[in-house]
């Protein structure tokens, strides 16, 4: 009975004196390999970061002697580095919301910007690399939540149109341009353009979508700035930039506006609308230069759903048409309307852009180069560039904006 108590006691102690002598085996195999591993490192780089673990290298930018400065970025680098896309040029700062509208002067040397923040912006842009730009802020009456702006008069006036409690209201600010008086310099700031002309619920309560500018060139013309304001209900009203006067009002009788433009030498006016036609205006002038009338020109017939919107060619003779049917037309008005000769369809293109899902994604706003052979469209905070000619894409920018 003893030596069968022996016996079960001998087989456990042999195994754990056994695994005992293994483990000490793999311990002294690892304390070798590290105390070799360490052996390895230079003095000089654990001299170098004594606070790093002795497992993490050090960086390069540790070992610089001071004959090596480190490589420096200067300002240009780090705005290259900003831009996100090679047709960037220059990005205007002040705005501290989303700007709502924009207009360019007709010599291309100002821009005028609407803001959320309830501020009209003049940029001066004598040189699109600067890295800074002249600034005129104007603040607008109390309330008044700008919507729509076009200079008037060359580059020396702007006409906002701004939202109120009340009604959609339009404003006339002369001298954006003038240069500081001596006092002003002294002073080291510009005095507020004043007010020349303003009109209240020029829409009723609803709101202005877009002011739209051009001078009157055509027939007998004096080239005075005609402007538009197009309402979110159905009426589009036409305005002396200068006077302030209301020229006329027209009526789309779609439902409701999406916008309006009128041609370049202030002879049409077109509108997208809630249906798939586009209704052309001409705004008649006396010999006087006045303007005698507005009458019902044209109408455009071939989209099979709404226009989101259009523009005109530089030559005021072409109209091109984007819709929600996913297609682009170019049309051709210079045609004799009275003898009821129809305006022609010139081209049909597809529009080029879709969703992660393969649908054909709608345009917000398109505006045309000076040479009418380019069209910048923008759907969302996508911009894209297209051949007038074909369709075809020349160029597109993904977030154009950050933060759309």
């Amino acid at each position: 009975m003893a030596a069968s108590f022996v016996s079960s006691l001998t087989a456990p102690l042999i195994s754990a004196v056994l695994g005992g002598a293994i483990a000490l085996v793999f311990l002294a195999g690892y304390l070798r390999r590290k105390r070799a591993a360490i052996a390895h490192i230079p003095p000089s780089a654990t001299a170098a970061a004594p606070d790093q673990p002795k497992h993490v290298r050090p960086s390069n930018q540790a070992q610089h002697k001071k004959g090596h400065p480190r490589p420096h970025h200067n300002a240009a680098d780090k705005d290259a580095a900003k831009k996100h896309h090679h047709l960037d040029v220059n990005t205007l700062r002040g705005h501290t919301d989303s700007v709502t509208a924009l207009h360019f002067s007709n010599d291309g040397a100002n821009l005028s910007t609407v803001c959320a923040d309830g501020a009209v912006r003049v940029f001066r842009i004598d040189d699109t690399s600067s890295k800074s730009f002249k600034i005129l802020r104007i603040n607008l009456p109390a309330g008044a939540h700008p919507t729509g702006v076009a200079f008037s008069e060359g580059s020396s006036s702007v006409v906002v149109a701004a939202q109120a409690l009340l009604g959609s209201s339009l404003y006339m600010y002369a001298d954006v341009s003038a240069p500081p008086t001596a006092q002003n310099k002294q002073q080291g700031k510009l005095s507020p353009p004043e007010i020349k002309w303003s009109h209240q619920k020029i829409h009723g309560k609803e709101s202005v979508l877009n002011l739209a500018a051009a001078q009157a060139t055509h027939g007998p013309g004096d080239g005075s700035t005609i402007i538009i304001s197009c309402s979110e209900a159905t009426d589009i009203k036409v305005w002396h930039g200068k006077s302030g006067k209301e020229l006329g009002t027209v009526d789309t009788n779609q439902l409701k506006n999406n916008m309006a433009d009128i041609s370049p030498n202030g002879r049409f006016i077109a509108a997208a609308a809630f249906t798939a036609d586009v209704k052309v205006w001409e705004i008649v002038y006396s010999k006087d230069s006045s303007v005698k009338e507005v009458n019902k020109a044209m109408q455009l017939k071939g989209h099979k759903s709404a226009v989101t919107c259009l523009c005109f060619a530089p030559n005021s003779e072409q109209i091109i048409t984007a819709s929600k049917d996913g297609s682009i037309r170019v049309w051709n008005i210079n045609v004799r309307y009275q003898l009821d000769e129809d305006p022609k369809t010139l081209r049909v293109l597809p529009i080029p852009l879709h969703d992660s899902k393969g649908s054909v994604c709608q345009y917000d706003h398109m505006s045309i180069s000076p040479d009418g052979k380019v069209l910048a469209v923008t759907s969302g905070s996508t911009l894209q560039w297209l051949c007038v000619e074909t369709g075809a894409v020349l160029d597109t920018a993904e977030k154009a904006h950050e933060g759309l």
